[in-house]
């Protein structure tokens, strides 16, 4: 079985969208080196989002670039699940499979076509929904050099929550990325 894994590219003050699920500062992340994203895309089969994420990327797909309008900028083919309390409302998208259930069910379902590939979850609220549940096995991290000051932020647990992660590797072939994986550090 493939691993469940978190990732995305953030600005340096915390954020993985702008005000408005904005991505067009995207453009200032450093390119990775060449075959990296085909490499990473290869892994995943499926892809778990969200439904203000995938209202947002219909909304805005004639102002999106290549970067931003598909998964890991087109280099990705899959299956890829949105969850929504209102399915029945984007039921209609072939690109997709709208699910209204948990996220303990959603990783079930995800690993089952998933086999020996990855589940590769982009949205922060989904994330964090997974990690109460301790589904996550890897965290995929690359910055963007930017300041967005507002939008949707990595992690946001009101009251706190902290979760403790050790390195498993630095992308050395992008080091203007700051790409790294990390680990649960889960009691051994």
């Amino acid at each position: 079985m493939g691993k469940v894994a978190w990732g995305f590219t953030c600005s340096i003050d915390g954020f993985i969208a702008g005000p408005g699920h904005d991505m067009s500062w995207m453009s200032a992340a450093e390119p990775l080196a060449e075959g990296t994203v085909r490499q990473m895309a290869g892994d995943v089969a499926v892809i778990i989002s969200g439904r203000a994420g995938y209202d947002a990327a219909r909304t805005q797909q004639d102002e999106r670039d290549e970067t931003t309008s598909k998964a890991y900028g087109g280099a990705w083919t899959g299956t890829e699940f949105i969850l929504t309390h209102r399915p029945d409302e984007i039921a209609d998208d072939p690109s997709i499979v709208a699910l209204n259930c948990d996220i303990v069910e959603a990783i079930r379902r995800a690993q089952e076509i998933a086999g020996d590939k990855d589940v590769q979850i982009i949205s922060a609220d989904i994330a964090r929904q997974a990690l109460e549940h301790d589904l996550i096995d890897e965290l995929q991290v690359f910055v963007a050099p930017v300041f967005l000051g507002d939008g949707t932020r990595i992690f946001d647990v009101p009251g706190g929550q902290r979760i403790d992660w050790e390195l498993d590797q630095i992308y050395e072939d992008s080091p203007r990325s700051f790409g790294r994986t990390y680990r649960p550090k889960r009691p051994r």
